[in-house]
């Protein structure tokens, strides 16, 4: 037998304008702003919030020169009026910017899908920040990988990977360690997968750089929660995450206490677990234990299936030990209780607990014992989270971006508008972006796609082929039902 045990995975200290991440440190909460960075006074507001509900980081996009510019008047601004929060600037197309908003933020997060290695550019950009003391983020996104990486890999965990050790390779060679890495995705799958993955090829490199989480695309409500707590549970459950963000729908100051809940719950993690079988159940490509090709809620249970129940404070660890000890394929049932009364608190506790036992194959039912709640909100939780472990589909799924300073229009309300009018639809996925930089591609498994265009316009898709571009946005919801319709996806409510 061999033991498990909780520990975080070793990584080195980064400091990000005065907050340090990194396996010595705990875990930091993040979030982004979603107000345009051109505008000094809502920008700086926002930031406010964010910080004083308790996020050290805060994100900006800096899409164009004009944004990457006025970063100077936002962080003189917070410094002016106390705030110390670190500030990061978000660059996507434009390379260039990333020089211009290293000269006042505290971090830069580039996508490596938008920048290349073979001018220089990645080079020039370290040197700068080498002599500000300016951290980086190499930050992959599965919806917009380099077309190179595409044609070899195609949009896979694989294929992120390597775009990822790509840029890492630059930053030692230039003998860089203030670098934070992400591997973002809307498939909480996909994302834990390349995490994974990631953290095996840096060990055999002997890289240390900290982590950062997320599940992008998460959508919003108690759905959005558990759809960020089962990815970035999984993760956390492996000791793997020095700083994370739940985006949300939402205000983004909303994210910050769900991230909280996060961090704090998984400073409790305990325990030694005897295993019978040492090898890594989850490096390998997804399959599930058993027969079972539709897991079950509680209420489901047939009389012999096998309940596990987790008795500890490292559920995921417990069970998932518990499991691999089993000399056979039997079907089992995981079970964990709660004794929170507020429902939010369950959810996101369950989903960081149960789901990585979903998403690794290993479990074929699910009951959450919170008896503070009612049987409708327990089943609607348990469903939650085996569609956001991609193991059963019960209801529409919402692949909705939280929104930046690149947004052109009020995506919370049209989310809210959309989920009106369709959320009665089974078995359908719509993803509903702010604009083109990851919306296309993180929303590629999706059946349909509403995606800003420019202001007060909307392109939609059909699975990842444009259908109409540019609608007004007053008529796009409107088209998106009729073109739900015309390709027969349509139900009439009950």
């Amino acid at each position: 037998m061999n033991l498990t045990t909780y520990s975080r995975r070793k990584a080195h200290e980064v400091n990000i304008g005065g907050v340090k991440v990194g396996s010595s440190h705990p875990i930091q909460v993040q979030s982004m702003t979603n107000t345009p960075t051109a505008d000094t006074v809502s920008s700086v507001e926002q930031v406010k919030r964010i910080a004083d509900a308790g996020a050290p980081i805060v994100r900006l996009t800096a899409q164009g020169r004009k944004e990457g510019e006025n970063l100077e008047n936002i962080v003189a601004r917070l410094r002016e009026d106390g705030y110390q929060t670190a500030i990061v600037a978000d660059i996507h197309f434009v390379p260039e910017v990333a020089s211009i908003a290293a000269r006042y933020v505290d971090k830069v997060r580039i996508n490596p899908g938008n920048y290349r290695t073979s001018n220089g550019e990645l080079e020039a950009l370290i040197a700068q920040c080498r002599e500000r003391g300016v951290a980086l983020r190499i930050g992959v996104n599965h919806g917009s990988l380099a077309k190179r990486i595409f044609d070899e890999w195609g949009d896979t965990p694989q294929g992120m990977v390597v775009s990822a050790m790509e840029f890492l390779k630059v930053c030692r060679r230039e003998e860089f360690d203030q670098v934070v890495v992400s591997m973002k995705s809307s498939n909480t799958r996909v994302m834990v997968h390349a995490y994974r993955l990631l953290v095996e090829a840096m060990e055999r490199e002997g890289m240390t750089y900290p982590i950062h989480l997320g599940v992008t695309e998460a959508g919003n409500g108690i759905e959005g929660r558990i759809k960020s707590a089962v990815g970035i549970g999984a993760l956390l459950s492996d000791g793997i995450g020095d700083t994370i963000r739940v985006s949300l729908t939402e205000a983004p100051e909303n994210e910050v206490p769900v991230a909280k809940m996060l961090v704090d719950y998984y400073a409790e993690r305990c325990g030694e677990f005897e295993v019978k079988y040492p090898e890594k159940y989850h490096s390998t490509e997804y399959v599930r234990r058993s027969q079972v090709t539709t897991p079950l809620t509680h209420d489901e249970f047939a009389a012999d299936m096998r309940v596990i129940e987790a008795v500890s404070k490292n559920p995921s660890a417990e069970l998932r030990a518990a499991i691999l000890n089993m000399d056979d394929a039997e079907p089992v049932a995981v079970k964990c209780r709660y004794e929170d009364t507020d429902a939010e608190v369950v959810a996101v506790k369950a989903a960081a607990d149960l789901g990585v036992l979903f998403l690794d194959g290993l479990a074929d039912g699910i009951w959450v014992d919170a008896p503070a709640l009612s049987e409708a909100e327990v089943r609607d939780i348990e469903l939650m989270i085996l569609q956001a472990a991609r193991v059963r589909f019960s209801h529409t799924e919402y692949i909705a971006c939280p929104s930046c300073g690149r947004t052109l229009y009020d995506i919370e309300k049209t989310l809210a508008d959309i989920k009106a009018r369709t959320s009665h639809l089974k078995n359908l996925k719509i993803g509903i972006m702010g604009c083109i930089v990851n919306g296309p591609g993180e929303m590629a498994d999706a059946d349909y796609g509403y995606v800003g265009a420019a202001a007060g316009r909307i392109t939609l898709y059909k699975g990842r082929e444009i259908v109409e571009r540019n609608i007004p946005q007053e008529e796009a919801i409107d088209r998106l039902i009729e073109l739900i319709k015309a390709n027969g996806d349509w139900q009439e409510p009950a």
